[in-house]
């Protein structure tokens, strides 16, 4: 028996035991309703979603080929649209999550308004986007359920057991969502604090950098700075901690390494004997040997192997890496950070390259064999001219004649429909897969790719509006496509909530209920 009968009847017996106060109360009715509010916290939202993140996790390790993927999403509404989207053309929502995006919370949902990406927005902006999607999920469910029961009243016999098996095996819109906390927004209590926001919220996958928190950075922008490997692992279990006191015991932490593309640190680690975190965080410094009198006022120094090491200090009193370090920097900060309690890792890299990524974590799993990576395939990156060039480099090693291409140029649509394109385009299409197969990465996601989408779709729009297009300009340009590709908001009334608030208005008043669905609604027309 399916938990919608068994809720009917759990009602009933309720109804019964409560007596002729409750005779207006239709257990039907009620079971309906609890169908379409299945979680009831978002608690029970995070421990459901890191169950499912986990079987995926278990699934990759078996067949690469089953990587994850998600889209950065700055709105409910845009979540919501996506994860219909994702159901109505995949019949479910298998290895699909959501993204949150640092980035674009600084940039769409501050108070202070457009900032960027260095973690000045208000740091409750980041649970309060998780509540809101998962808001729009739910409502998802409840919006698709009830017209499931709308179409279980009208129909008999076969018909009538068709729809009630789709109610049944009803698949739900809520997915998990890997959630971006920046560098934690402070000291590691600051951090369990807001992971602990965030998870009431309903992440069930906190992902956090090694970046200094006041001098946090973009990944794919200049001046980042790093923190000794202690700093950042007391974050790691903050987050720990804050999942094991809310009981989402399988609660995943992503550890985000910068190092890739930071060339400074604030400070130098404490190393207590030769060889240990602190130490070999210290020995990547960019030092020259100095004696006692060659030491200038205010100098510091280190003691490595009986030299006296002075590290590259900047008039910002930041201390600088040296150049090349960056890879094995990363190496170790991911093998690390699964040492010490991370599930994930996340390198961010300044380009989209199989082969790099996949030599770092060749490294990484010489220690940690089922280490795995969520990898940004971000709009940073310019997709075509670094794949052109790739295929071009390719090309030009294998001894073909490359004498018509000029590689700076790559981007030109007068290449468009070259040979060098078009396998340049192939291999944007496999990247994610082949990724998955040669650089270990389980997860796949582009951090903002509605906030271009929205900006994209709003330019067509105005051109063609306020141009000489005039109406045409939104009807063939957005509802017309809407009809026929059958986007479940060209019916807004019904999305947002009409159809719901008819059913309950029923529930609650019977023949008395004012409904808004009847046959002047304009809404019929679609």
């Amino acid at each position: 028996m399916s938990q919608y009968q068994n809720d009917i009847q759990a009602i009933t017996s309720l109804k019964q035991q409560q007596g002729d106060g409750w005779h207006a109360i239709n257990p039907e009715s009620a079971a309906r309703m609890r169908a379409q509010n299945r979680f009831q916290t978002g608690l029970d939202i995070a421990r459901y979603t890191a169950g499912i993140m986990r079987r995926d996790m278990a699934n990759y390790d078996a067949d690469p080929s089953k990587y994850t993927q998600s889209l950065g999403c700055w709105h409910g509404f845009i979540g919501q649209q996506k994860m219909i989207s994702i159901k109505k053309h995949f019949n479910n929502t298998d290895r699909r999550y959501l993204y949150l995006s640092g980035w674009m919370i600084a940039a769409l949902r501050s108070e202070f308004g457009p900032l960027p990406d260095q973690s000045m927005h208000e740091k409750t902006a980041v649970p309060a986007l998780i509540k809101e999607l998962y808001t729009f999920l739910r409502q998802a469910d409840a919006r698709e359920l009830g017209g499931l029961f709308r179409q279980l009243d009208a129909a008999e016999g076969e018909a009538r057991a068709a729809v009630q098996a789709r109610i049944d095996n009803f698949v739900t819109h809520v997915v998990p969502i890997i959630a971006d906390i920046d560098a934690g927004f402070g000291n590691a209590e600051a951090t369990y604090l807001l992971a602990k926001q965030m998870i009431e919220a309903g992440a069930c996958c906190i992902q956090i950098e090694n970046q200094v928190s006041d001098e946090k950075q973009c990944g794919h922008q200049d001046g980042k700075v790093t923190v000794p490997h202690e700093d950042f692992l007391a974050k790691i279990r903050a987050v720990r901690y804050a999942f094991l006191e809310l009981g989402v015991d399988d609660g995943l932490i992503v550890a985000r390494t910068d190092s890739l593309g930071a060339g400074l640190t604030k400070q130098i680690a404490y190393t207590r004997e030769p060889g240990d975190l602190g130490d070999q965080y210290n020995s990547f410094l960019d030092v020259e040997e100095v004696s006692l009198d060659a030491m200038a006022n205010g100098d510091v120094v280190i003691k490595r192997d009986g030299k006296l090491l002075r590290p590259k200090r900047l008039p910002s009193n930041l201390f600088q890496f040296r150049e090349g370090t960056g890879e094995a920097r990363c190496v170790l900060d991911c093998i690390t950070s699964l040492q010490n309690g991370a599930d994930l890792l996340w390198i961010e890299t300044e380009k989209p390259h199989i082969a790099q990524i996949g030599g770092m974590v060749k490294e990484i799993r010489k220690v940690i064999p089922n280490a795995k990576l969520v990898y940004n395939n971000s709009p940073s990156f310019n997709w075509t001219l670094n794949f052109r060039q790739q295929v071009f480099d390719s090309m030009k090693a294998e001894g073909a004649d490359v004498s018509h291409y000029e590689r700076s140029q790559l981007m030109s649509a007068e290449y468009d429909d070259s040979e060098l394109a078009r396998d340049a385009d192939d291999r944007i299409r496999t990247f994610q897969a082949d990724a998955a197969r040669e650089a270990g990465i389980f997860h796949h996601l582009i951090t903002l790719p509605t906030y271009h989408t929205a900006a994209l779709s709003t330019d067509n729009l105005a051109k063609e509006y306020f141009g000489e297009q005039g109406m045409l300009g939104y009807v063939a340009g957005v509802q017309r496509k809407e009809i026929r590709q059958g986007i479940a908001c060209v019916k807004h009334q019904n999305m947002s909530g009409s159809d719901l608030g008819d059913d309950h208005k029923e529930y609650f008043s019977g023949e008395a209920a004012l409904k808004a669905s009847g046959k002047l609604n304009t809404m019929n027309q679609f």
